[in-house]
């Protein structure tokens, strides 16, 4: 694990945004969006995986898309960079370590937490709360390990 305090507070700002106690919920798409300071309104496509919840978990999507605002080419018509493709390999690798997504490797959202019969209850919450915030912290790390200069503003709330 890499030491860089932008990790906690990527970690600790996605939590307050997408808890909603602190600051006004965010989905999980845009709370990381908004914790990496990319533009959000896109990102309202991933809440509740592609909004139907039968597309993947929009919190790990959000993250290789933000990675690849980061890492990748700028250009259109480039091609992938070495920085991305080990970037997003290492950012796979970490949240899988970090994260138990339990005996059904799949990472849609209903495979998730559809066992959670209330999708507002506490338990389904508290999970992608928790999901969240751990994938802002692999983002941050992933960034941190480039040496990719970010910053983790403040919430504007």
């Amino acid at each position: 694990m890499i030491d860089d305090p932008r990790i906690e507070a990527a970690r600790k700002k996605a939590r307050i945004l997408y808890e909603g106690k602190e600051a006004r919920h965010r989905s999980c798409g845009i709370c990381l969006a908004e914790t990496f300071n990319v533009p959000t309104r896109a990102y309202q496509a991933l809440r509740k995986g592609g909004i139907t919840g039968e597309g993947q978990c929009g919190a790990v999507k959000a993250g290789e898309l933000i990675l690849g605002e980061y890492l990748g080419d700028p250009d259109p018509t480039g091609k992938i960079t070495e920085q991305l493709r080990e970037g997003i390999q290492m950012y796979g690798r970490l949240w899988r370590e970090r994260h138990e997504i339990g005996l059904k490797p799949s990472i849609i959202c209903n495979d998730l937490v559809g066992h959670h019969e209330d999708f507002m209850g506490p338990e389904r919450t508290t999970y992608c709360t928790q999901l969240a915030a751990e994938i802002a912290s692999c983002i941050a790390e992933v960034l941190v390990f480039y040496d990719i200069d970010f910053e983790i503003k403040p919430i504007r709330d």
